[in-house]
C-alpha cells in the first residue's frame, strides 16, 4: 500500500514521541487541491472501524477506504531544503500534479482541473 522512507519514519516516529495521545498516523486523499485531489496527514488518537490500519516498522498508519487506492504505492519522504522543509508524496498514479506537489490528478478529472498559483503541471 503506502511506503514510508526511513527518514519519514524517524519523523513520524518523533511526533508520536511528542504527542503521548496519538497511536498513528492518519494519511488520507480528498477532493480539492487545485489538481483534483490533495493529500493529508495527521496524528490520531486511534484507528476508524472502516480503516485499514498499515504498520510501517513500528508505525500505525491509517487510512480509510476511499483514500486506500488512491495510495497505493505512494512514497511519503520527509524533505529538509532551503525553501523548505516537509513531507513529500511520491505518487506513481498520478498523471498530473500542481507545483507545490500538494495535489494531483489521476486522469478522469484532469480534464476538469484547471491552472492555479500554484503552478499546475501535467
Amino acid at each position: 500500500m503506502l511506503i514510508l522512507t526511513e527518514k519519514a519514519i524517524g519523523i513520524v516516529r518523533n511526533l508520536l514521541a511528542e504527542n503521548p495521545e496519538a497511536s498513528g498516523l492518519r494519511v488520507a486523499v480528498t477532493g480539492g487541491g487545485c489538481s483534483g485531489y490533495q493529500y493529508g496527514m495527521g496524528l490520531e488518537a486511534e484507528a476508524g472501524a472502516e480503516d485499514t490500519v498499515v504498520a510501517i516498522e513500528d508505525v500505525p498508519v491509517y487510512v480509510d477506504n476511499a483514500s486506500a487506492p488512491l495510495l497505493h504505492g505512494v512514497v511519503i519522504d520527509y524533505v529538509d531544503e532551503l525553501s523548505g522543509s516537509g513531507f513529500r508524496f511520491e505518487n506513481p498514479n498520478a498523471t498530473g500534479t500542481c507545483g507545490c506537489g500538494s495535489s494531483f490528478t489521476t486522469g478522469d478529472e484532469a480534464a476538469n482541473s484547471s491552472a492555479s498559483s500554484c503552478g499546475h503541471r501535467s
